[in-house]
Parts: structure tokens; sequence; C-alpha cells
């Protein structure tokens, strides 16, 4: 727990400092990488399996793609002619250069593992570059979703260990309790709100504290079907942890997993607003 605790507060440190000293451009940087380094421990993941994913060629896709609303779209260019490139690409390849009885599954978890890491996680870029150059909005409202994102792993975890009993997916992850999600919800509301408050001078008006607790909601509920969903890809590959990178918490997969749903529905909602 000592271990965990000093990294969480280690990494918080590192946003901050992205916040403060690098800003937007830097923060889409630092998103890439964490994006590229969660795509090495999932292909790592899937050759466990015994397939053969082309991890090299598509980290470089996936940093392309977390890249690309820093560089591409303010000059018209999307994602989709990148992702469609990517699957040109591995298709030319997978004729050649795969054995015949895994092809398929290689061709699959490859493009799976572009999609639902980069591409998602680039919307967290991309809600950081929602920005007023003086109030650093779009890094305020990527910082809200981290929180609300992270703190329901925390309020979940403490909330479990002090009142769960009932099994939310013991097939999925034992550990998680009912009554643990009901306080990792809570606790994303009270942090989306409290930010909300705190930093109302470089938010949109619309975004009140009323409102930014009851958009945490939702979110922490992704949040939670994303961290589901990552248990679900260690149980098929018989891994407990993605990695070993960060002490006590695991790898950067395990970091990330649970921004990789609820990045896109967290630029949609700022995108209304």
């Amino acid at each position: 727990m000592g271990s965990r605790i000093f990294s969480t507060l280690l990494l918080w440190a590192i946003v901050a400092g992205c916040v403060i000293f690098l800003g937007p451009i830097g923060a889409v940087w630092l998103i890439a990488l964490i994006a590229v380094l969660t795509q090495w421990e999932f292909f790592k993941l899937i050759q466990r399996l015994g397939l053969k994913p082309f991890n090299r060629i598509g980290m470089l896709f996936g940093a392309a793609l977390c890249l690309g609303p820093l560089y591409l779209e303010p000059h018209g260019l999307s994602s989709g002619p990148l992702l469609a490139l990517a699957a040109i690409v591995f298709a030319v390849r997978i004729l050649g250069e795969r054995d015949a009885e895994n092809r398929m599954e290689s061709l699959a978890w490859t493009l799976f593992g572009i999609v639902y890491i980069p591409f998602m996680l680039s919307f967290l870029g991309r809600i950081v570059l929602i920005n007023d150059p003086v109030a650093h909005t779009g890094l305020i409202l990527g910082v809200w979703v981290i929180a609300v994102s992270k703190f329901c792993d925390v309020g979940a975890l403490l909330a479990g260990l002090a009142f769960g009993r009932h099994k939310m997916a013991p097939g999925i992850s034992p550990k998680k309790t009912w009554e643990g999600a009901v306080g990792g919800l809570l606790t994303s509301m009270g942090v989306g709100a409290g930010l909300a408050y705190g930093f109302a001078d470089q938010l949109p008006a619309l975004f009140t504290p009323l409102l930014a607790g009851l958009l945490a909601l939702p979110v922490a509920a992704l949040a939670i079907v994303s961290d589901l969903v990552e248990s679900v890809i260690k149980r098929r590959t018989n891994a407990k942890d993605a990695g070993a990178t960060i002490p006590g918490i695991g790898g950067v997969f395990d970091l990330s997993d649970s921004l990789i749903l609820t990045a896109p529905i967290g630029y949609l909602v700022f995108r209304l607003l």
C-alpha cells in the first residue's frame, strides 16, 4: 500500500508539473508517450498467447494517432486516414510475415491494440487542446477527466475494503464489489464538483460544480467498465499485471486503463459545452 501511495503522489506531481511547465503541447506528448507504452505492454500480453502482433510499427501508428490532434488536425487531416493506412499496411504484411494458422488473430489483435489504446487516448489530447491561451481551459478539463477517472479507483478501493460484501464481476475481477463501485462513483462526483469549484475562472461558465458532479457519474462508471475490460485481457493472457513499471500499481496499462473509455466521452461532453 505504501508503494502504491508513493507512486500515486509521484504521478500526480508529474501531471501538475506538466500543466504548469509544459502546457498543452507537452501534455499531448505525455499522452502519446503513455499511449505507446500502454500499447507495448498490451502487445507483450498478446504475445503470451503465442501470437505475433506487429508491435513496433503498431506503436509508430499509435504515436501518430496521439500526436495527430496537435500536428495533423489543424491542417484538416483527421485520424481516419491513419487508421485506414494502418489496416492496409498490416493486411499486406500479414500475407507473408506470419504463420498461416494465426495470421487472422495477429492482424485482429494488432488493429485492436491501435484502435482501443492510442486512438481512444487521442481524445484526451483533443481535450487539452480545447484551449483558451490565457486560462488553459483544455488543460484543466483534461485534469478533470483524469481525476474523475482515477479517483474512482481510489474511492472504490477504500470503500471496498471497508464495506465490500457483494462481488461485482467475480469471473473477471474477484476483488471488485458493488459497495466499492458505489464508493468510487461518489468519490468521483465529489472530486469532479470540487475541481469545477476550485477552477471556476478557467472553466466554461456552464460547467458549474453541480453539473460537473453529475457528469462525473457516467464518466466514473465508464472508468469502472474500462478497468474491467483490461482485467478481461489480463485474464485471457494469464497475467496478474500488465507490467511492473510502476511500484504498487503495476504497468502503464494498469495506470491508463480507466482513461481509455472516459477520454472520448469527456471530449464529447466538453465539445457540447
